[in-house]
């Protein structure tokens, strides 16, 4: 079977001959359909799957849209890199090798274990000015695909994203705000924990930053308002689908970043596998703007890349479906 040969009708029809009934794995059928164009093989692999945890930190945390202060950004990846947060439990409970990558936490980290590919100590507070500047900019988009690259070269056959960063919820909801485009109220959660006075200086933040700049286009919006570990993340997905990789998106942030890579490069939509709908608002809609089915509902909104490794299993069992359950003709012709 060519590439060229590889269509959705043919894989379909490989798993209507399976010895089951035909359609009766429901989504799961469509996953697999899903990995085997993405990889353009009539029997996708998801055997090793690589979580890229990207850290930033973000200058809007000035303006107080964060209930926690930037401060717990490098305490967090500190806890990644001794193996004991969420992520890191998660990860070994689904068999997923984590990388944590400095994308620009307000630090100064070494760790044997962690990437640096520091843009510089958090980004500007885009209520005031640009978060990010034009080169900043294109050197995070590179770096995230590099990050991918090196991934797959490591022998990834599937990638997940998950995220750290003070202060992101905040970045991404602008993000949403102009590239969905979408109300900015729509596009605003409580985050990491906000309540009712905290939202409202969220809210009053976010609103200062809007009005500064008028941007739409999608590098311009993403140099005003966005984050250098977001920027990465859709680095990573444009670097996944030069490589035919599929990427596990995780959850709100995740696809604030997944959102602008595909308005940057709209062809890397086919590529991106949505994990869950998390509970911050505004995921259900961006989800919708995406034509993204999530695989799971669960209420996280944690981050982390937490989501995208509780569905790492299912991707896996759609693989599995391809590669590994006999036909009918063949159970029946008794050829196993």
């Amino acid at each position: 079977m060519t590439e060229s040969a590889l269509t959705e009708a043919y894989i379909r029809a490989r798993l209507d001959a399976q010895a089951r009934p035909p359609g009766s794995l429901g989504r799961i059928e469509d996953l697999a359909v899903e990995l085997a164009l993405i990889q353009k093989r009539a029997t996708p692999c998801a055997d090793r799957i690589a979580l890229l945890l990207f850290a930033g930190d973000h200058g809007l945390t000035q303006e107080g849209v964060s209930a926690y202060p930037a401060e717990v950004t490098q305490a967090m990846v500190a806890t990644f890199l001794a193996g004991r947060a969420t992520a890191n439990a998660f990860a070994r409970a689904v068999g997923v090798q984590t990388t944590v990558i400095d994308a620009g936490v307000a630090a100064d980290l070494s760790h044997p274990d962690l990437v640096d590919a520091k843009m510089g100590r958090g980004t500007r507070n885009a209520a005031r000015e640009p978060a990010m500047t034009v080169d900043e900019t294109t050197l995070a988009l590179a770096r995230g695909a590099a990050q991918a690259t090196a991934a797959v070269a490591r022998g990834a056959d599937v990638l997940a994203l998950g995220e750290m960063g003070i202060g992101n919820t905040a970045s991404a909801a602008l993000l949403m705000h102009r590239l969905a485009p979408a109300a900015l109220d729509d596009c605003m959660g409580v985050g990491a924990g906000h309540d009712a006075a905290g939202l409202a200086k969220k809210r009053a933040a976010l609103v200062r930053a809007a009005e500064r700049s008028d941007a739409v286009e999608p590098f311009e919006v993403l140099s005003q308002f966005g984050g250098y570990e977001i920027a990465m993340m859709a680095g990573a997905i444009h670097g996944a689908a030069d490589r035919n990789t599929p990427v596990i998106v995780d959850g709100f942030i995740c696809t604030a970043a997944a959102l602008v890579a595909v308005r940057l490069r709209p062809e890397t939509r086919r590529v991106c596998l949505f994990a869950h709908r998390s509970a911050e608002a505004g995921h259900a809609r961006m989800l919708q703007v995406l034509d993204a089915r999530p695989l799971l509902d669960l209420n996280l909104r944690l981050g982390e890349g937490t989501g995208a490794l509780v569905a790492a299993p299912l991707v896996r069992a759609a693989a599995a479906l391809l590669s590994d359950v006999a036909s009918l003709d063949d159970v029946m012709g008794g050829r196993l």
